[in-house]
């Protein structure tokens, strides 16, 4: 594929994942905020209850009277913010950078997986983004909301996540390489279940060998609240990378259509022919 075709899929992929989030923002505001808001007033609660029960347990040791509570500090950024423009700027920051890569990948994989036209190709392109960049590490380590798990291991955590997208866009590398092998032998509808067979069987490995986050959430953590907050967290990227596919596969499918007609165009009468 030409340079300047590249360019102009990437320029594409990054106003598809802008426009995908967009989207994502507003189901991610409408249904993810309200579980965000409900996690928050849980820790506020069991804050208070803590600082409640201390000055009564140093004052039933002989303790002298109960010492006011630390005064809460000041957020440097308020929740409205953090919910409206801060919520706004790291989905859209996300999802252009998504998009870009997203369409350097459909660059690559156009022609290559099988005979799939520019729409189609995108639309596989970002199911497997969706699947292996989010689903498979969020089936291992679920989301979960803010300042609920424990601090102190919060490195341990990430560190982990990390290290599972990267296992599972690897895993998902090697499967596509695998039905392509095996597809002159076996066909690509058997070769293709052969592949995603084998791309589950060694990823259900992986999820046993790795280790669990025992202290994701803290205890007495409402699970309805939990449950809500986290299919709230799969619905903005599902509808991220849906709108994604759809966008950009209609962005491509110009582009490449385009370039194909100026290729097959006769040449002008009279124009010189390259020799």
């Amino acid at each position: 594929m030409h340079a300047s075709t590249v360019r102009s899929l990437l320029v594409r992929g990054m106003l598809a994942g802008l426009i995908a989030g967009l989207l994502a923002f507003a189901v991610a505001y409408v249904v993810g905020e309200p579980p965000v808001d409900g996690a928050i007033a849980v820790e506020e609660a069991q804050a208070a209850q803590e600082a409640h029960a201390a000055p009564e347990a140093h004052a039933g040791h002989g303790g002298t009277a109960a010492a006011e509570a630390p005064e809460e500090e000041e957020e440097a950024v308020s929740r409205h913010v953090q919910s409206t423009f801060g919520l706004a700027t790291g989905v859209l920051v996300y999802g252009v950078a998504l998009g870009g890569i997203a369409a350097l990948a459909f660059s690559f994989a156009l022609g290559r997986i099988g005979r799939f036209s520019p729409r189609a190709t995108a639309a596989l392109t970002a199911a497997a983004a969706f699947t292996t960049v989010y689903l498979v590490p969020f089936l291992k380590y679920p989301a979960t909301p803010p300042a609920v798990g424990n601090p102190d291991t919060i490195g341990k955590r990430t560190t982990l996540f990390f290290l599972m997208i990267l296992l599972s866009v690897l895993l998902g590398l090697a499967a596509v390489i695998a039905g392509r092998r095996l597809a002159p032998r076996l066909g690509n509808w058997n070769a293709t279940l052969i592949a995603a067979a084998g791309f589950v069987v060694v990823t259900g490995v992986a999820f046993v060998l790795l280790p669990a986050n025992d202290d994701a959430v803290k205890a007495g953590f409402p699970a309805a609240l939990l449950w809500e907050f986290r299919l709230a967290s799969l619905a903005v990227q599902a509808v991220l990378w849906a709108v994604f596919g759809v966008v950009f596969g209609v962005l491509a499918q110009k582009v490449l259509a385009g370039r194909t007609s100026a290729a097959d165009a006769p040449a002008p009468v009279g124009a010189p022919i390259p020799g």
